[in-house]
This record gives C-alpha cells, structure tokens and sequence, in this order.
C-alpha cells in the first residue's frame, strides 16, 4: 500500500513540476453563485469539483474500461464519505499522518527549488562537452577560498604576472614544475593528459573547453586557488572501452627480487597466449586481481581520464575486439590488456537523465544554487542586523578553522538572541545562526580567515533560511503544488484509515473470515482441473532440447563453475582454489534447487586415486561451507575424456543441475530470450493453453500456432470439481470480506454524515 501510494504521488508530482507556473495574486470579481452537486453531513461539493476528478479519474483501477459519470459518482461520494470519516476521528492532525505528509512534501517541492531552464541548459552543454576530450596543463596558485582579501589578491596578481611570463615565452612545463602548488607538477610538469566533462570543477571545465588550443587562459578561481591552463590539444571523444586483464600485482615495498619475479610471471602468461592457450585459462592460473578473475579478468567500462595513463593508452591502442596488448607495468603492477567492447558515446536522450542528475550533483549544481538564491534575494525583502553580526564576529578566532567553535561566558544570552536577520519579516536569531554552525562546523585549510570563515557559515545559513521560507509558501506561490499537495493528503488519509477500518480488520479478523466461508461454500470451487507442465517453445528443436532435459531429474543446466587445475600428481587445494570454491558454494546457497556435479581428471602417467582424491579435498571443503553431500554429485572420469590441452587432464570440473524446472527455463532463455516458456501448476479445461489438449493423462504435443511456436503438455492426473479448503480459498474470502466491512463502514457513515444529491446536476453531468 505504500508502495502504491508512493508511485501515485511521482506520477503526480511529475505531472504538475512540468508544468509550473507562480500565479500572483490577483482581486477576483464577484462571482455568481455555485451550484451544489450533492451535501454530503455540513460539506457541499459544486459540479466542477466532481467533474474535475471525474475527468482525471474516470478509468476504473483494475480496467481499462472508462467509468461512466453515473458509476463514477458512486465512488466520489463514498470516498468524501470516508474522508469525512477520517476527519471526524481527527486522524489528520495525528503526528504520523504530518510526518507522512511532511516526508512527501519535501520530496515534491525540490523541482519548485531548481531552475528548470539552467538544468536543461548545463545537461546540453555536458553532452556537447563529453563530445570532446580536452589535453590540458595547469600551474596552482594556492589560495584558500576563504583567505583574506589581501592573500586572495595576492595569489591573483602571481598568476597574472606568472601568465605575463608564459605569454613573452617561458617554458609551460618548466614554469610548472618550479612554481605550480599542485604536488603531481613536479613529475608531470603540469601536464594533466586528456580528460572531459565531470572530471574537473566546472570552472576549471568551462576554461579548458573555452581556451583556444596553443593558448592560456585568464587566471581561473576554483576553491583550490588560481590556475593557468594550456590547451594542448582537443579532439574527438574515444569513447569508452571494456576491457579484461590478466594482472600481476606489484606493491611498493616488494625487493627487488620480487619485483622481477613478478616481470617474469607477467611474461610466462603473456608468452601462454601467444602459444594460443585460451585467454581465461590464463587469467586462471596467472590473475593476482581476484574480484576480476572469476569473469575472465572483466573490468567494468572506463572512459579517458579514468585508468592509469600508461593502462589507458594502452587499452585505447587495441584495434579489434579479443586483441591483447604486450605487458603493461602502472604503479600497482604488470598488466596484460584484452579488448572486449568499444563504446560509443550514447544519444543525448539515453544519457539525458544521468548527465541531469550528475549536473544537479557536481559543482555545476552549487553554481545553481547559488544562481537561484541570488534570484531569491530580490524576489523577497531582507533586512539585516549590523549590531548583531559585530557581535557574532566575536567569536570568529582560530578555534573555527580547526572546527571548533568557542563561545565564552561572557557571550550573554541577551547578546545570543537578538535579530540577525528577517526575510519578509520572518526573523533569523542570532541563536539559531549559532546551532547552525554548530552543526556544520568542518576544519578549514591553513590561511584561512576567521572572520572570512564565519561569513561563508552566514551566507550558508541565510541561503538555508531562504530556501526554508520558499519551501513554506510554494501552496501560495504555486497553485497547481496546492492542487497536487491536497490530493497527496486525501490519499494519504484515505489510505490510513481504509488500513485501520477495512484492510487490517479483514486480515485479523479469522472468525469473520471462517464464517463468511463457512455461510458461501458454494461461491469457493475448484473446477475440473488437471496438474500438468505445459511446454511452450519457439520450434520443434528447441521443444525437443528441453523434453530431454527433462527426462533426468535433476536437470543438467547450461552453467558450470570455475575448473581447478592441478600440477602433476598434486590434489591439495591452494588458496587460490579454496577462494573458487568458496564462490562456488556462494551460488549454491543463493539457490536452494541447484545441484553440482564434482567432476575429476588425471593424465594417464599419474596414479589411479589422484583424480578421486582431488573430488574429495573439493567435496570436503563444500561441505565445510554449509552445502551437504544430498547436492553434490561425484565422478570420476579418470584419464578418460582427455582434452587437446594438457593442463586441462588434471582438473575438477563443475556441472550445474536443478531439480527446478524454472532454472531449466532461465538456461535455455539464457543466450535466446523467449526461447522456451515452462508452466508448472493445475489446469482448468476452458485455460487458453489446453484449448487443443486431449483432457486425459500423459503425454501430447499440440500442433504448432501462426506464430510457429510449439507446445507440449505432460498431464500427471486430472481431480474432479471439488470444494476449495478454506486456506486454498482464504485469499477470495478476504477480499469479499474487504467489501463487507467496507459496505458497513460506508453505512454508518452515511447515517452519520447523510447524502443528499441534486439530481437535476447529476442528470446534466450524466446525459
């Protein structure tokens, strides 16, 4: 029920935020007098009103039939009825029902808060953006964005005398290196290779996206201080890659014997691949990235800007999907790279939402928010307290840039709560400033200002404040939020006390539901019907797949587990191999109905009980893992069923069943959705599916429909017509319980709050 009322509310709230418009208020002549459509108690509801919702609600909720205005009034009067109901009890001022609707308030004004316009704008231009990758270099000139005036003018006049220098011809990458703040410019000479839209401030962006190629831009502020940015290149987006990789990892602090170890492993795998020895069988035996390793060494999908350099250049450098690269060494190690997809950059309206939410979230979205309360600041009247600011200055000491804040004894109650500020003669104190930090209070970096510092805490608040009194007068300042807020209480009411007089009641009431069966035996039967599996398959080949899998019980699925490899005439489990079966105990637990077939090998040279003896290390530490030996099946294949790959002959293998039908299905749809479609359950003659069937058991095939699809159905036995139990028939019970409770409940309301209908208006509405 929540659920549902939860989707009704973002259709609606989706419906009316596009469409949002502030009305002013305006005087309205006199207006003539309104008809009554019907009084229902001291409430009376105009034609319009009905007409209205008759309009938006006329398809009933389990058709798509439309309701007539005659049936339909039917149901708008019992619901004011039990609105009215709702009221009387007073369950709209309880403290549940105004945290509910406060909840759902909050979340349907924040379209109210945003400039629709400006979003719609910057989600364009990040498209635009992401259709180019940028090669930029920086110099840092760092300055706190809360400095004082002074150093912030000094570190723009060094940026400005700096780009003076860089423009009569100083070296770029040598000025970097000597003066740039940012510490990565000591080794990359500022250069920050290629990179797109969302991977840098925006301002930082918007000046590498703006500046020519060859030249330097203007000194640009971000909260880091101010940069000179080079435009080295632009061009083309490349898309985004897939990639999978066999990696040998390589930590810092390994000897250097290690390190070379770990040149050779990288060089033996890469060597096993030319040799033509299958990908994931490498990434196997040689992979140190174990997340990765049980997919095949997948990664997930990277853009520019996103890999290490020398990993991204070299993913980018694959032509043809399954080429693999040379070794790669980054900082975590050695790195053998596969292609796997090229991504092209998506359409604008797939990407759309996403780029929306992230323009709403990245800087761009503070940029926005900063626009709107600028906006806001000359919409309303705002009277500021210069007393009472000197004195919160105060306080402004170091204390505050370690986020802390000191209020001294002396700092008197009386000096606490005057007026900081009031918006439309809404007052701030200077109390509530305070609580306000308190609870905000985060460490600032060294050359900060206090005082600095504590106006960024004020024009904060005061922006909270203004967005808080916004939020407050959205019903007044727009009419259809007004329109749409009533409609969430009314649901919201109405969904609260259905729970308590109809809903709850029926499931708790287990005498009246015994009873009202007890009383209509006759309405709860089943009809003739028949427990079968019913077949249905896009041909004859793939009908006959699935009759043969289902011959044998469990069913052999198309899924088998990772293999174990072994070294000649070994059977211990090492790590690696423990961690494999580890997952694979994962998958067996997630579903109850699988069953494994634990298959071993040897080669010929190796003694008879090496094969048997690696299925019971593995056997053994599947159960030592919670799965029991009633799902584990054992073979011993031996040195039979040889394999061209030598290594492959000292293996255990995993073959996946099920005793479920279903997983058999997911199978065979796996690689063909739609493929094969099983049903398992009792059967009704005039069911759709048995309109061709012999109504008799064993075993038919139906012959193919126009669309060339095939059935096969399997009768296991057919029951006579038969009551349902009461449990087999609880569910319907219920819901004819619902309906009498509910006929009750209206009933007194209709003593108590009595109807009375203008059936001269309700004959116009209903011609």
């Amino acid at each position: 029920m929540h659920t549902f009322r939860w989707l009704y509310i973002v259709v609606l709230a989706g419906v009316v935020a596009s469409c949002k418009t502030a009305i002013p208020p305006q005087q309205s002549p006199a207006e003539p007098e309104v008809p009554t459509l019907v009084q229902i108690g001291d409430k009376t509801f105009s034609p319009d009103a009905f007409f209205q919702s008759f309009t938006k609600n006329r398809f009933s909720a389990d058709s798509a039939q439309s309701l007539s205005a005659r049936q339909y009034f039917d149901i708008y009067t019992n619901t004011k009825l039990k609105l009215l109901g709702a009221e009387a009890q007073g369950r709209d001022t309880t403290s549940d029902f105004k945290e509910e609707i406060a909840s759902y308030r909050e979340q349907l004004a924040a379209p109210y808060l945003t400039d629709k316009e400006r979003v719609a704008e910057l989600t364009e231009e990040a498209y635009n953006r992401l259709k180019q990758e940028v090669h930029a270099a920086h110099i840092l000139v760092a300055v706190p964005e809360e400095a004082l005036p002074a150093d912030t003018l000094s570190a723009y006049r060094a940026a400005v005398a700096m780009r003076g220098r860089l423009l009569e011809g100083s070296d770029f990458g040598d000025m970097a290196q000597k003066f740039s703040k940012d510490a990565t410019a000591k080794d990359n000479k500022g250069d920050l290779g290629y990179f797109t839209a969302f991977q840098m401030v925006y301002p930082f962006e918007n000046a590498a996206y703006t500046t020519p190629v060859g030249q330097i831009s203007e000194p640009v502020r971000t909260k880091f201080g101010y940069h000179l940015i080079k435009v080295l290149d632009r061009r083309p987006t490349r898309g985004k890659r897939r990639v999978a990789h066999v990696m040998i990892q390589v930590k810092p602090d390994f000897p250097a014997e290690k390190k070379k170890e770990a040149e050779q492993r990288i060089r033996d795998a890469y060597a096993r691949l030319e040799k033509g020895e299958p990908w994931d069988k490498v990434v196997q035996v040689y992979s140190d990235d174990f997340q990765s390793r049980q997919s095949g060494g997948l990664l997930p999908a990277f853009g520019v800007g996103e890999m290490m350099p020398a990993f991204e250049a070299a993913a980018y450098g694959l032509d043809k999907v399954g080429d693999y690269s040379k070794p790669v060494e980054t900082p975590y190690g050695w790195h053998i790279i596969r292609l796997v997809e090229k991504r092209p950059l998506e359409s604008f309206a797939t990407m759309e939402p996403s780029l929306r939410q992230k323009v709403m979230t990245d800087s761009r979205g503070h940029l926005m928010e900063r626009d709107f309360i600028e906006r806001l600041k000359k919409e309303y009247t705002i009277q500021e307290n210069p007393d009472a600011w000197s004195e919160m200055l105060e306080l402004a000491d170091s204390s505050l840039l370690k986020g802390t804040l000191k209020i001294p004894e002396t700092f008197t109650a009386a000096v606490e709560n005057p007026m900081l500020f009031t918006i439309e003669k809404e007052a701030s104190s200077s109390r509530m400033f305070l609580d306000y930090v308190k609870s905000h209070l985060v460490a600032r970096p060294a050359g900060s200002d206090p005082k600095i510092v504590l106006r960024s805490y004020y024009n904060d608040f005061l922006a909270r404040r203004l967005l808080d009194y916004e939020k407050s007068i959205l019903e007044t300042k727009y009419p259809e939020f007004k329109v749409l807020m009533n409609e969430i209480r009314d649901g919201v009411l109405l969904s609260q006390v259905m729970e308590e007089q109809v809903w709850q009641r029926s499931l708790d009431d287990s005498t009246g539901q015994r009873r009202l069966y007890e009383q209509n035996l006759e309405q709860y039967q089943y009809p003739a019907r028949a427990l079968a599996t019913v077949i249905q398959a896009k041909d004859t080949t793939v009908l006959n797949q699935v009759l043969e899998s289902l011959a044998q019980v469990p069913y052999v699925l198309r899924l088998k587990g990772e293999e174990l490899l072994f070294e000649q005439g070994k059977t211990q489990l090492s790590p690696l191999q423990t961690n494999t079966l580890y997952s694979l105990a994962a998958t067996l637990k997630k579903n109850q109905e699988y069953v494994v077939e634990v298959a071993g090998y040897r080669t010929a040279d190796e003694a008879d009980t090496v094969s048997a003896s690696r299925i019971s290390h593995a056997v053994r530490y599947l159960n030592s893992q919670g799965i029991p030996i009633t799902r584990i099946m054992e073979k011993d294949y031996g040195s039979f069923r040889p394999v061209p790959e030598p290594d492959r002959n000292r293996r255990v293998s995993f073959q996946f069943f099920s005793r479920s039908k279903k997983d058999l299905e997911r199978a065979m749809n796996r690689d063909a959705p739609g493929n094969v479609r099983i049903t398992e359950g009792y059967f009704a003659k005039d069911h759709p599916l048995f309109k061709e069937a012999l109504w008799e058991v064993g075993d038919q095939r139906i012959p193919a429909a126009l669309d060339g699809s095939v059935l096969a159905i399997q009768i296991q036995k057919i029951e006579p017509p038969r009551p349902k139990t009461f449990n087999e028939a609880r569910g319907s019970v219920i819901n004819a319980y619902q309906k009498i409770l509910e006929k009750q409940w209206l009933d007194s309301l209709k003593t108590r709050f009595p109807v009375q209908v203008n059936e001269k208006e309700l004959e116009k509405l209903t011609r």
